[in-house]
């Protein structure tokens, strides 16, 4: 399992931890892969890691995952953002927080393209945000380079399952 720093937990799940403690709790999640007209990818540097990662977070309980990563766009970066496609599906590593507390996430990756704003940090989950083109990426895990490598080949028509 990774060790993480923390980051802000949501109501609900802040209640979940109360009945369960620490123990591996299983959350789904959404990423994407934002890019703009001109071929750059946002992306966010992480506080809790200081990593360049691209924008991600967990579903409300209820949320629509298409609508959960265009939330996640606006709340962390500032801008607004449309779904095209569905990248991938993964179960990611399980991960264990400073506190104990662990998780393992089901990520739902999306291709989005940018249609307005201004991109900047917009709370407390981003140190930086900003534009790259992809020839000039910042160093990345190879999760994120990835991810960021799925969403250029789905632009360019180069796709394959979601699944895998």
């Amino acid at each position: 399992m990774r060790t993480l720093t923390s980051m802000p937990i949501p109501e609900y799940v802040r209640s979940l931890r109360e009945k369960i403690g620490t123990d591996l709790l299983w959350m789904p999640g959404v990423a994407a892969v934002v890019v703009d007209g001109d071929g750059r990818v946002l992306l966010g540097r992480r506080s809790d890691t200081g990593a360049w990662a691209s924008i991600a977070g967990i579903l409300e309980p209820g949320e629509q995952p298409a609508d959960a990563i265009v939330r996640e766009i606006r709340e962390e970066a500032g801008v607004e953002a449309e779904v095209l496609d569905l990248l991938a599906l993964r179960t990611d590593d399980p991960v264990t927080y400073p506190n104990g507390d662990a998780a393992q996430y089901l990520t739902i990756l999306f291709l989005c393209r940018y249609v307005s704003g201004e991109a900047h940090v917009a709370d407390d989950e981003s140190l930086e945000i900003a534009w790259f083109h992809p020839e000039a990426l910042p160093p990345m895990s190879p999760r994120q380079t990835e991810r960021v490598r799925r969403g250029l080949a789905a632009l360019r028509g180069d796709t394959r399952p979601a699944w895998q």
